[in-house]
């Protein structure tokens, strides 16, 4: 795999959702076709248009990886921020990934401990009989745990969701809640529910490699499909949803792409930066 062409200076950064943005679960030819052009697209942009690309995904480097050597993909980008932005690596032009010392020193001020999580999950059964279900197909990483929160009733979902956020931040734990997608691997009518560091997620990951590359604000541009992207979406100057996204994403998001996954994404790009 080879990275995208790295401009000197950073003129524009172009934040992409990974899973069911970027790359598309099914696999058709039709849409991995559309994926290549946009690999190809992206070198034009970065040799053109000092643009930097980041992938800002809940998967884990290991996911990623298998999933481009599944698709044929062959591009890597700048930056990734992986499971759920409590990882970030700069790729460089040699290929070679390092981590980003500065963001690893927001994650260890940020206190976050796996005892603490887990005696969240107790207090949430024992005491309100809110029972997470671990997400073990996925794995669970250093700085971010995973589970799913099954609705009981309509009527109970709300206040359950409620009071899992209100002990996270009792806790001083960072939390993401979303409705899954079972397109990318998810069970149906299941809620996300991920423990991370505070400062961390889809929302300080955008913001910080915007400082970090010295970019500014008018001059980004984000994609995603899931409810858990709409905070990132709404940190950049130019936030799209793909026409793929799901029903609770638009729910959010007004701002959608005419066509699903690289296809959406290619239309957008060239009406502003042409090529």
């Amino acid at each position: 795999m080879k990275v995208i062409y790295t401009p000197t200076v950073t003129e524009y950064l172009i934040f992409f959702d990974f899973d069911e943005t970027y790359y598309p679960h099914e696999c058709l030819p039709e849409q991995l076709n559309m994926v290549y052009e946009l690999e190809q697209y992206l070198q034009l942009l970065a040799r053109n248009h000092q643009v930097k690309i980041a992938w800002v995904t809940g998967s884990s480097v290991q996911q990623i990886q298998a999933k481009m050597k599944m698709a044929g993909m062959t591009q890597l980008p700048h930056f990734i921020a992986s499971n759920l932005g409590t990882e970030m690596w700069e790729i460089k032009s040699d290929g070679h990934w390092v981590t980003v010392p500065s963001w690893t020193e927001i994650i260890k001020a940020s206190g976050f401990s796996r005892r603490d999580v887990e005696d969240l999950i107790s207090e949430l059964k024992s005491t309100y009989n809110i029972v997470l279900q671990e997400q073990t197909q996925f794995g669970q990483s250093g700085y971010k745990m995973n589970y799913y929160y099954y609705p009981v009733s309509a009527a109970r979902t709300p206040y359950d969701l409620n009071v899992i956020r209100h002990l996270a931040a009792n806790h001083g734990i960072g939390i993401n809640i979303n409705i899954c997608n079972p397109k990318a691997g998810d069970p149906e009518h299941a809620y996300d529910v991920d423990f991370i560091p505070t400062g961390t997620g889809k929302k300080a990951a955008v913001q910080f490699l915007m400082d970090y590359c010295q970019v500014l604000p008018s001059k980004t541009w984000a994609f995603g499909d899931s409810g858990n992207d709409i905070e990132m979406l709404r940190m950049v100057a130019h936030g799209y949803l793909l026409q793929n996204a799901t029903a609770e994403a638009k729910s959010y998001h007004n701002n959608v792409a005419p066509y699903p996954y690289a296809e959406g994404i290619l239309h957008v790009c060239r009406n502003f930066f042409g090529e």
